[in-house]
């Protein structure tokens, strides 16, 4: 996705009070439990998939390949989090992982907050946009053993019903297999790779910053 056409939408650099973190990593790397510790506003990037029933979505595994950026709305995205850091709040979608639609909408308070979090899968596509709009605090790419994110991932689509067993050790597995390309790819797009202790020092740390 090209932001150039967004450029001129953007608002100066003095009418916006928050920046943003961009977190991404693997399925199951640990982003939601990271962004629970730290206590601060956080936007769950995944709400912005787009409904089962788009057209021209990709297909992997018999199903809609929800690992593919083409299933995301990443304009919708970057409107809601310049919005945000802009006015201090958001209305973003809710979005259903196992009927793979939206069910509605919540709105995002900052509370005063200088710094707003961004997590999942599709964040890197963020990356050169944020930081051209003077959004971009920093952009991290989460890392862990690929076994341990493998199981945490399994565990928790089983345990939440995400879709049929069958289908998710299926793509857990083709995940596990694709995980250092992916990794290598976010990196390209502008995140460091860091550890789960390492992103909650770094994040905490900028939030102290005026």
């Amino acid at each position: 996705m090209d932001g150039s056409n967004q450029a001129q939408a953007w608002p100066p650099a003095a009418a916006r009070s928050a920046r943003v973190v961009l977190l991404t990593g693997p399925s199951g790397c640990g982003k939601s439990r990271v962004t629970k510790q730290l206590g601060l506003p956080k936007v769950r990037l995944d709400n912005f998939y787009f409904d089962h029933d788009h057209p021209g979505l990709p297909h992997r595994f018999g199903i809609v390949d929800w690992d593919d950026p083409a299933t995301w709305d990443g304009d919708g995205a970057m409107t809601a989090l310049i919005e945000l850091c802009t006015t201090g709040h958001a209305t973003i979608p809710d979005y259903d992982i196992p009927t793979s639609s939206r069910v509605g909408s919540r709105t995002i308070d900052l509370a005063g907050s200088n710094l707003v979090v961004a997590e999942g899968v599709f964040a890197a596509e963020l990356v050169a946009r944020c930081r051209t709009a003077g959004l971009l605090a920093d952009a991290i790419c989460l890392r862990r053993r690929r076994l341990v994110t493998f199981w945490f991932r399994l565990v928790r689509d089983l345990r939440e019903g995400r879709k049929s067993v069958l289908t998710l050790i299926r793509r857990g597995i083709g995940l596990y297999q694709q995980e250092p390309q992916l990794i290598a790819a976010w990196e390209a797009k502008g995140c460091r790779p860091l550890s789960i202790r390492e992103t909650e020092k770094t994040i905490a740390a900028l939030a102290t910053l005026p």
